[in-house]
């Protein structure tokens, strides 16, 4: 029985990181896709930005990235947040341990991937613009400008942001243990 409770709670954790770092590569899509409307809007409605006779709004792009990073990571918080304490109530403690494990296990390994796909997706590109495989403008490079795209998500967003998803579900597992002891339905 709790055998069956600590497996539950590893699928959950190990689950647990993938929907993050899903949602963290969409919020990155959702964020990019503001700031190319802005640059868009700023080129039609500025003119001269092109000839260098005005000066683009870059404050205004500062606030949509800044504002687009905050209101996308309240639903991945909230999911951190949420997950061990319904983890706790329906599994109890085994749940809770279990939960912990897959996702320090999953998360752990997917940060180091995401890493080192990351980076290499964004080597590769800079290693056929300095001419190999064809350089710029092949279809080599327009390959590489795709696998960077992904890459840059993957090493700059969705891979550190795992450590925050394990503490934050370590943290709320510790702070709610009372809770969960005294409330599982398991």
């Amino acid at each position: 029985s709790s055998d069956l409770k600590v497996l539950s709670g590893m699928f959950i954790g190990s689950m647990m990181a993938f929907l993050f770092c899903g949602l963290t590569m969409n919020a990155v899509g959702r964020a990019a896709a503001h700031m190319v409307e802005e640059v868009r809007r700023q080129f039609r409605e500025i003119k001269g930005i092109l000839t260098g006779d005005a000066e683009p709004d870059y404050a205004r792009c500062v606030q949509i990235s800044t504002k687009g990073a905050q209101r996308e990571m309240v639903f991945p918080s909230l999911l951190a947040i949420v997950a061990p304490i319904i983890t706790g109530i329906i599994f109890g403690v085994p749940g809770v341990i279990g939960l912990l494990v897959g996702g320090l296990s999953s998360g752990f390994v997917l940060a180091i991937f995401m890493a080192n796909a990351g980076g290499a997706w964004d080597n590769a590109k800079k290693y056929v613009e300095e001419g190999n495989f064809g350089g710029k403008g092949s279809e080599v490079h327009k390959a590489t400008v795709v696998g960077d795209t992904v890459g840059d998500p993957f090493k700059d967003t969705s891979g550190p942001s795992l450590n925050i998803l394990i503490k934050l579900m370590s943290m709320v597992a510790i702070v709610m243990a009372g809770l969960t002891v005294s409330w599982s339905l398991f």
